[in-house]
């Protein structure tokens, strides 16, 4: 039986609330605002048929009036130009950028430094006393180490990218000044790296995207910004999530846990259920309806906002066999947890990649590791899902590297 989370937050409820919803009430008026309909979207088929519909769109700019471009504050224009909330042609030429450095034979090459920084995060962990934080001391710094030296970016700061990419996924929890000055230091910090690596480029990615600038029009300075932003978020918060909650859900399941400890040639398929499981994103980022349309008898007006809920299609009876049972055998598996279509996760390979050597890394050097408390708490986010902590004993009884 499934070990209880709590926190007064959505997150709790969110699975049961989900399943009514795919009964009840699949395509759900969530909120209704100046004649515009806030709508949640939960059953598999229908969240695929919004991911890769084109009359969902993500340029709001093409239903609503915006600003004057000069007027426009810098925080909102790092999101107006990122990759993930523009559609195509503009998406297509700007995924076209980086797609070369994240496709899986490159990510592949990142294999050894992977393990070598997994290695030194777990040697770390053993000179602690007492439970340790398997958030902060290895999910949190393995894929923000890997994705700071992919793109170029000292690995001492990464405590300040916490910070800010905090800020941008909660941002929903945090005042409008607070996350305008956040905004606006890495935005700071980011013109400093520039002018560094402009000065003096390297064999990194951002290096490598600054000379697409100086030598076309391909990649505007606002363009700029949002890629590196989407980047170092997008290449990291997933991550954290799929190795905190994939050990959660092994921690809940002790029988499936001994299972991928006595059998590491599991992990591959136990990732995939670790993505379905516990979902590191929850919602899809909004998308608008273009059109007037009908879903499941509801009529979705031009202009209304649609969440596809990735979570709850990834619990949908409809495709898959015992959806709430954890099963790190499970075959097929075709979760959502990355998305589909066009705006698929870019940085899916390296995330999978990460997430199996996390698991085996961890349960080989500690195949007693345990859980430190009764209840760990979700983080309150609205898109992702992800642990504030997770408190681990990992035993004395364990292997050397």
């Amino acid at each position: 039986m499934s070990q209880e989370v709590q926190e007064s937050n959505f997150k709790v409820g969110a699975y049961p609330f989900f399943k009514d919803l795919r009964k009840t009430e699949p395509v759900y008026p969530l909120s209704k605002e100046d004649g515009n309909t806030t709508w949640i979207v939960t059953q598999y088929e229908d969240v695929l048929s919004l991911l890769k519909k084109p009359s969902f769109i993500k340029d709001q700019s093409k239903l609503f009036s915006q600003q004057e471009e000069d007027e426009t504050p810098l925080e909102v224009k790092v999101f107006q130009n990122m990759m993930l909330d523009v559609d195509p042609p503009d998406h297509r030429r700007l995924r076209k950028l980086v797609q070369p450095h994240f496709n899986p034979k490159t990510i592949r090459k990142l294999e050894p430094r992977i393990l070598d920084i997994a290695d030194d995060l777990i040697n770390e962990m053993r000179k602690k006393d007492g439970p340790v934080d398997l958030i902060d001391d290895f999910a949190f710094p393995l894929p923000i180490i890997v994705i700071s030296e992919l793109l170029g970016v000292p690995v001492e700061d990464r405590d300040k990218f916490r910070q800010w990419s905090n800020t941008i996924v909660s941002a929903a929890d945090n005042t409008q000044e607070d996350f305008a000055a956040d905004i606006n230091d890495f935005i700071h910090y980011l013109d400093i790296l520039f002018e560094e690596r402009q000065a003096d480029p390297r064999e990194d990615l951002i290096s490598k995207l600054l000379q697409t600038r100086e030598e076309g029009d391909l990649l505007s300075n606002d363009e700029l910004y949002s890629m590196i932003v989407l980047l170092i978020i997008a290449g990291h918060e997933t991550t954290v999530n799929l190795i905190g909650n994939g050990m959660l859900a092994l921690f809940e399941h002790p029988e499936e846990l001994d299972k991928l400890i006595n059998d590491l040639s599991l992990t591959e398929t136990a990732v995939e259920e670790c993505l379905r499981y516990y979902s590191p994103v929850d919602f899809s980022t909004a998308r608008w309806a273009e059109e007037e349309l009908t879903l499941r008898g509801r009529t979705i007006k031009r202009g209304d906002l649609v969440l596809a809920s990735l979570s709850s299609a990834n619990r949908d009876e409809k495709k898959f066999d015992n959806p709430d049972e954890f099963d790190i055998t499970r075959k097929p598996n075709s979760h959502i947890a990355f998305g589909y279509g066009i705006h698929f996760c870019l940085g899916a390979p390296l995330a999978r990649l990460e997430g199996k050597i996390a698991f085996q890394k961890l349960l080989t050097a500690f195949p007693h590791i345990k859980l430190a408390e009764k209840r760990p708490e979700w983080r309150n986010m609205f898109l992702l899902r992800g642990l504030k902590q997770l408190l681990i004993k990992l035993n004395t009884e364990s292997v050397t590297n």
